[in-house]
């Protein structure tokens, strides 16, 4: 690594001076931005539950084929924070617009690229998680429609990395709160009918989401062009690096996915009922993971600023401290969701679906302390670019929970059981990088 400019290692950071105090203020609005993204989710499951089960059922089959898709491309969102984290750590500016600038353009060229290739594969994306009959038609229906909200979302994604690497947290608070606005307003109109508008049912949701995202999209172009700029045209002689070090990432991201595919599948074979009682912990769960990612944000921008100038003392010190946050919250996320356990089941449980819900929520409400490590360390190895061995730590993880997924009984309990299998691997894994720092470590100090 080249030396860090002068004024990129003598200017002090407000987190060296009070590191608790910083982080909770950088973090808050990563929160309440993260808190947003989910609410879409869980919007959509409590009108789509009072069209019954098998429409729960389908959402929940059409929101984890495409969620897993869109998570696979966020790597660009991931790349594009570290770089501009990195290269504001070393004073370069340049670097920054350049970097972010490409990414915004690869976005939109993905997007067009998953409507071409995924419309016509929308049947059989939903057959392959286990859809049958009405659950299948529905699933088709709100995929269908949701893949022309692909550029959108992958825009924003990437804009809301740009920005969060220059650590102005923020603005994706704003375009998050938008685009939920947005779809909370829409989703009853589209999916139940008002007025001249017809009731469109399930296919409505994906509508709403549609129009939401395109808005956010353009939202999001104004403010990157307002706060960092853009070079345009692109340097497109830089697609090789970016893409080498989003293809681990892209690895990563897709094994990670695969298993929560596999999740679905089996809820789905177990019927109706089953799928829609995992739909509901699921979009509680992925609100949970969302909550606690905002440390792993903040701490992903504070690592790549110190590590961008060879600063790796801080770097260090961001990580034990971001995990002790983290440790923290997901015992306090545990107890909300345990004191909140009646007020899910009314909301988003169907009364068919109830009795194969409670012992299957215990196990996720109890592996919310290691599911916030896990989302920690994730977010620490991000900022350090150390793609490569999350990529293979996934690989582990997801290996041990689906081994024992496909071996075990198929009932809702054991999903929920090999899914906290599964998140502990990733935890012990993602801390042991950090202390003692095994192999070749970007936090490693010699002596």
């Amino acid at each position: 690594m080249r030396p860090a400019k002068a004024t990129a290692t003598t200017t002090a950071h407000p987190f060296s001076n009070r590191p608790h105090a910083t982080l909770i203020r950088l973090t808050f609005p990563v929160l309440l931005s993260l808190i947003a993204e989910p609410l879409t989710g869980l919007v959509d499951t409590a009108f789509i539950k009072q069209l019954g089960a098998e429409s729960l059922a389908a959402l929940g089959v059409g929101a984890v084929a495409l969620s897993g898709l869109f998570w696979v491309f966020n790597f660009l969102g991931i790349s594009t924070q570290t770089e501009v984290a990195q290269a504001e750590g070393d004073n370069d500016r340049n670097r920054s617009v350049s970097m972010s600038s490409l990414a915004l353009c690869m976005s939109m060229a993905f997007g067009l690229l998953i409507i071409v290739f995924g419309v016509p594969l929308t049947s059989y994306l939903a057959t392959l998680l286990g859809a049958a009959g009405a659950i299948h038609d529905g699933a088709v229906d709100y995929i269908w429609w949701r893949w022309f909200g692909a550029p959108a979302i992958l825009i924003t994604l990437t804009a809301s990395g740009a920005l969060r690497g220059l650590q102005d947290m923020r603005s994706p608070l704003w375009i998050a709160l938008g685009i939920n606005g947005i779809n909370i307003v829409l989703d009853p109109m589209l999916i139940f009918g008002a007025g001249p508008v017809p009731a469109l049912g399930i296919t409505g949701a994906a509508v709403a989401s549609v129009i939401a995202y395109w808005i956010g999209a353009a939202w999001s172009l104004w403010i990157i062009k307002r706060k960092l700029g853009w070079s345009l045209p692109a340097d497109f002689s830089a697609v090789g690096r970016l893409m080498r070090t989003g293809t681990d990432l892209f690895i990563r991201t897709g094994v990670l996915n695969l298993f929560l595919l596999l999740t679905t599948r089996e809820a789905t074979h177990g019927g109706a009922d089953v799928g829609a009682a995992h739909q509901a912990i699921r979009q509680v769960w992925m609100f949970g993971t969302f909550v606690l990612d905002a440390l792993a944000v903040t701490g992903q921008s504070l690592v790549g600023y110190f590590l961008g100038g060879e600063r790796i003392r801080s770097a260090r010190k961001v990580a034990r401290i971001v995990c002790l946050w983290s440790v923290w919250s997901g015992c306090l996320l545990g107890f909300v969701l345990w004191l909140g356990s009646g007020f899910v089941v009314d909301l988003l449980v169907p009364p068919s679906a109830a009795p194969y819900f409670h012992s299957a929520w215990i196990v996720a409400i109890a592996v919310q302390p290691l599911n916030a490590l896990a989302f920690a360390t994730d977010g620490l190895h991000w900022g350090s670019g150390d793609y490569r061995y999350l990529r293979n730590a996934v690989i582990l993880a997801t290996g041990a929970g689906a081994a024992g997924l496909l071996a075990g009984p198929h009932s809702l309990d054991w999903i929920w059981i090999m899914t906290a299998v599964w998140i502990s691997v990733r935890a012990t894994l993602g801390v042991i990088r950090i202390w003692p720092g095994v192999g070749n470590s970007p936090f490693r100090v010699e002596d």
